[in-house]
């Protein structure tokens, strides 16, 4: 077999980077070890930002997004008794977020490539990368050999694309939280019309949703937290601790219908490529999911290898391929920053720190009170421009 772009993973990086080319004339074959009902049932991210909204409807796949998605235009920072809303249309004018869930950007996404008659092939073994240093790249799964030009990293930090590349070649840099996320999915209606960042000194909540009818709402816990550990009575009287802190507030509860406990680290590898070797979303770098920026840069680097691939592809150029990883990295870096910055400012770290608690409630009342400071966070939320 050959192709054009051998991409490597089905997730959302992966598929879009099959879609944007397709659109492009440029053919391309996807790889997932998964089946199709697991990676469209694997719950994950669900905040999109401006850009990605954008992005998918000029693909011709956000129609369903557009009907379905919650447009938000704020965030409320929840701390010392009180809500602060930080008020999108009025720091950024014409831009806001959509809550819609990973999965479903996923299934609009596959259903757009079979659509089209694209080769998607789940459940494949034994992927294995070769040559990439060469101009003759190839890719063997499951006894068979798919011979590309280009290959495409897009399988995650577990998968087999970055640990493909030679020792010695990547510059990793990371940084380990000192506490998790317990994450739930939970069939009742949102309590809030919009997402609800709480720091509180019992530790930190999240209150989001996915549709008017299912809610998502994670807590700080210990790195070591079992989900044994944690029964539905904890975990909702936890979140209500941490949650009703505001009067009149009450937190609605219901059934859980999923949970997970999730690590909290930064990541990054530099270069985000090696010969013709091109690494994409968390094949390259991870955030804390504080700055809901995990997806976001996923598509924010598909955009990026989607016009290198064209101008090598069309016109035979190789000026945007050799610039993608630095490219990127500029916007990796400051998302990075900001993922950094939304976690140390509202979770609870040493509690015999009362110097640095100190300091988080100074900057929090500084966020709140400063138009400059809440804009800010604001235009880094909902994505800086492309």
């Amino acid at each position: 077999m050959r192709t054009q772009v051998g991409i490597i993973g089905a997730g959302p990086a992966g598929l879009l980077l099959s879609h944007l080319l397709h659109l492009r004339g440029i053919s391309s074959v996807v790889l997932e070890k998964r089946s199709r009902e697991y990676v469209e049932r694997r719950v994950r991210a669900g905040v999109l930002e401006q850009g990605t909204v954008d992005t998918l409807v000029e693909a011709g796949v956000g129609e369903r997004m557009l009907r379905e998605g919650l447009p938000h235009h704020g965030i409320e920072l929840r701390y010392g008794g009180a809500g602060h809303r930080i008020a999108f249309e009025k720091l950024v004018p014409g831009r806001s977020i959509t809550v819609y869930g990973q999965q479903e950007v996923v299934k609009d996404l596959i259903a757009a490539r079979l659509a089209a008659g694209g080769d998607l092939r789940f459940e494949v073994e034994d992927v294995a990368v070769h040559d990439v240093d060469s101009e003759r790249p190839y890719l063997t799964f499951g006894g068979e050999r798919l011979d590309c030009d280009i290959i495409a990293g897009c399988d995650g930090f577990h998968g087999v694309s970055r640990p493909s590349i030679p020792e010695g070649v990547l510059t990793i840099y990371e940084r380990n939280y000192p506490f998790a996320w317990l994450g739930i999915l939970a069939r009742v209606a949102p309590s809030s019309e919009e997402l609800i960042y709480a720091r509180n000194e019992r530790g930190f909540a999240l209150h989001s949703m996915r549709t008017p009818a299912i809610s998502r709402f994670y807590l700080q816990v210990p790195p070591d937290a079992r989900l044994d550990d944690w029964p539905d009575e904890r975990i909702w009287g936890e979140l209500k601790a941490r949650l009703e802190t505001v009067p009149g507030f009450e937190l609605a509860t219901g059934e859980i219908l999923e949970r997970g406990v999730t690590p909290m680290r930064s990541f990054v590898a530099e270069p985000m490529q090696y010969g013709r070797l091109y690494l994409a979303g968390d094949a390259a770098h991870i955030v804390p999911p504080t700055g809901a920026k995990g997806l976001n840069l996923a598509v924010a680097d598909v955009r990026v290898l989607t016009e290198a691939l064209t101008a090598y592809f069309k016109d035979g150029t190789t000026e945007l391929l050799d610039a993608y990883s630095q490219t990127c990295l500029k916007r990796v870096w400051r998302a990075q920053h900001f993922s950094y910055w939304m976690t140390t400012l509202l979770h609870t770290f040493d509690e015999d720190d009362a110097y640095a608690r100190r300091l988080q409630l100074s900057y929090l009342d500084y966020v709140t009170s400063s138009e400059a400071a809440a804009t800010t966070l604001a235009e880094n939320y909902v994505g800086l421009p492309f």
